[in-house]
């Protein structure tokens, strides 16, 4: 480990490894404050447990990203109805930039929430933004409505599918950490791809 770390530094890289190594489950605090050459007892000074060293980690991550979602919804929910059929996709396709641009630089935290975070209250993430997702298409349903361009319903099984589906695509990239300029192409090509299949699907 780096010398010049201070103890907290090197508590968040011990942790961040067994993390990414084991999933938050199987992560083992002795084996942390053991490879950081401190006792238990020390480490108790700095967290209460291993869930708060897990949430010290990738809390303000898992937020970030979860408030840039919800910002965009707000955003695109805020247009004057009859512009919003011509700009859907673009405002949640720059947040879905945001996001990616995020994670890479962020990569080891954001594959801590994604790929070893069950057992905590971060496994949840794309649950949420599925709901958060689900909210703004009924939101939208009724926009196209009141403009006199009623989509039909959308059966709820299939939406939930379809739009978990969709954010599972997305963070495969961040997963397997694609070359960003991949990343970013796929971004684009998916945006694309369920952005028309919505429209088919709204009857538009």
């Amino acid at each position: 480990m780096d010398g010049n770390l201070t103890t907290l530094e090197r508590i968040h890289q011990a942790a961040k490894a067994e993390f990414l190594e084991k999933g938050y489950k199987d992560a083992s605090l002795r084996n942390i404050v053991k490879s950081v050459g401190m006792t238990t007892g020390a480490f108790y000074g700095y967290y209460k447990s291993k869930a708060e060293l897990f949430e010290a980690l990738v809390g303000k991550h898992y937020e970030y990203i979860l408030t840039c979602f919800r910002k965009a919804q707000q955003e695109f929910a805020g247009l004057p109805q009859e512009q919003q059929p011509e700009v859907m996709g673009d405002i949640s396709g720059m947040c879905m930039f945001e996001m990616l641009h995020y994670a890479y630089a962020h990569l080891e935290e954001c594959k801590l929430i994604l790929c070893c975070s069950e057992g905590t209250k971060f496994s949840g993430l794309i649950d949420e933004m599925v709901e958060i997702e689900v909210e703004a298409t009924h939101s939208y349903q009724k926009v196209l409505e009141e403009l006199g361009r009623p989509s039909p319903k959308i059966d709820p099984a299939l939406e939930h599918i379809l739009i978990t589906g969709m954010f599972h695509t997305f963070f495969e990239l961040v997963i397997h950490e694609m070359r960003l300029d991949d990343a970013e192409n796929y971004v684009k090509e998916m945006r694309a791809f369920y952005t028309a299949g919505w429209m088919k699907i709204m009857g538009q």
